[in-house]
């Protein structure tokens, strides 16, 4: 039942605080629900609660992260917000640090600024040729939905392959800090 309510609140949200016990790890469930919250393309925060619990050093912070982001990698730019419900350490971090990753999921980027900044660097850095066939990317803008989603068009969408999306994603990111949320690149037929 719990499961089936976790999946429901996924749906019908935009930003997912996934909130696991300090005092254990990690877990599957935890990483179930972290992952399906992904695949719904949700702006999401991971919640560490119990924090007053854990013995701690200067490191225990960097140490802790680390370790979740090494659990629910190639998705790395995940804020993580250390929190007490008991003690309500953090507590409204936590809530800012939501309404944060809403309104950078939110943001819309102008066609023209985004060839701008983009076009440059496909030009620097081309999708590698395959069976001697050059792919040119002319032209990207970004999709009108509910989470960030950028087209980008070219002659040979089919030569396009998974590790130069990534390669375009990371542009995008590194530039319009989309931080907490997923983005999907579509290479389509010009």
């Amino acid at each position: 039942y719990s499961v089936m309510r976790a999946l429901r609140s996924i749906e019908n949200s935009d930003v997912c605080l996934v909130l696991f016990d300090a005092t254990r790890t990690f877990d599957t469930q935890v990483k179930n629900i972290f992952w399906l919250a992904a695949r719904n393309h949700k702006g999401i925060v991971i919640l560490v609660n119990k924090w007053d619990l854990v013995e701690k050093d200067t490191q225990a912070t960097k140490i802790f992260s680390e370790t979740i982001r090494q659990e629910i990698a190639p998705f790395v730019d995940v804020p993580i917000v250390f929190i007490s419900s008991l003690s309500k350490q953090r507590v409204f971090k936590a809530i800012e640090t939501a309404v944060d990753v809403y309104h950078k999921r939110s943001k819309r980027i102008a066609t023209h600024e985004l060839n701008d900044f983009m076009l440059p660097i496909i030009q620097k850095n081309p999708p590698p040729a395959i069976k001697g066939k050059y792919v040119k990317i002319k032209f990207c803008v970004q999709l009108h939905s509910d989470h960030p989603q950028f087209a980008f068009f070219c002659n040979l969408p089919q030569y396009v392959k998974e590790p130069y999306k990534r390669f375009l994603e990371n542009k995008l990111r590194e530039l319009y800090d989309y931080t907490g949320s997923t983005i999907d690149v579509f290479i389509r037929k010009k």
